[in-house]
């Protein structure tokens, strides 16, 4: 339970490893470079849940609740991703509506 605490994630499931910690060239990086990367990431997770699935299919050793896990983890990060999407197009409208 400590371990889940601390880092944040489960030990033994295969989790996709956390960016590096930004340096000062990758802190500047524009906006549309961090959307990427969660969308990069979204993606990974997605193709781990894939392939959770299809070994539990298989009967490839795959445990149920570590393709439940994967499933979860590829369905919030999806939410994230349209969410944040959502936000965004909603911002532009409401830009868009000013007069000047």
């Amino acid at each position: 339970m400590d371990a889940i605490r601390l880092t944040g994630t489960i030990p033994g499931i295969g989790s996709v490893a956390p960016s590096p910690a930004p340096s000062t060239e990758q802190a500047a990086s524009p906006f549309a470079d961090v959307l990427a990367g969660a969308l990069h990431d979204a993606t990974a997770l997605e193709k781990q849940a894939q392939t959770a699935v299809k070994g539990l299919m298989d009967g490839s050793g795959v445990e149920i609740h570590e393709a439940m896990i994967a499933t979860q983890k590829a369905d919030m990060a999806f939410e994230l991703a349209l969410q944040v999407r959502n936000k965004a197009v909603a911002a532009y409208q409401q830009m868009m509506q000013m007069q000047f």
